[in-house]
């Protein structure tokens, strides 16, 4: 830390406290040149980790949101929540992982069908007909066949 008196970056810390709110601990600390106290808060990081989406719009990463697609492509089968759970933390962990803090929808939906393909077949071919965006049977059948060629080989 940086004394805003003198500008050396050696200092001692006298007291610290969490604030009143519970949101930052205040830090009483001393300058080993100058010897003048000041105060820092230290207070947690909350830039939010962004998505963007395929129209280039962003927003914020949303874990229920993801969690609740994962829901609709494993109804009745038999994928358990734990399992649907560390899905979504390993997402999470890719996001917050990237240097700038934002990751495409692209490649979250990738790294889904990637594990979902491991998980459950079914639950795979559900979550990519809604994310690829299959727009009739021709498409969706070809995925199965994809899917299908992937088993045997």
């Amino acid at each position: 830390m940086k004394c805003p008196f003198c500008n050396h970056l050696h200092d001692k810390v006298v007291d610290s406290r969490e604030s009143k709110e519970g949101d930052a601990i205040r830090r009483r600390r001393e300058c080993l040149e100058c010897t003048r106290r000041y105060t820092t808060y230290e207070r947690i990081d909350e830039v939010p980790y962004m998505v963007v989406k395929k129209d280039g719009r962003r927003e914020k990463f949303d874990r229920q949101k993801v969690l609740g697609g994962l829901l609709k492509a494993c109804e009745k089968r038999p994928v358990s929540m734990a399992k649907l759970s560390d899905l979504v933390n390993r997402v999470e962990y890719k996001v917050s992982d990237s240097p700038d803090r934002e990751i495409s929808t692209i490649d979250i939906g990738e790294f889904l069908m990637e594990n979902l393909r491991e998980l459950d077949k079914i639950a795979y071919v559900r979550f990519a007909s809604v994310y690829r965006d299959f727009q009739d049977e021709q498409a969706f059948f070809n995925e199965l066949k994809h899917l299908m060629r992937q088993k045997m080989s």
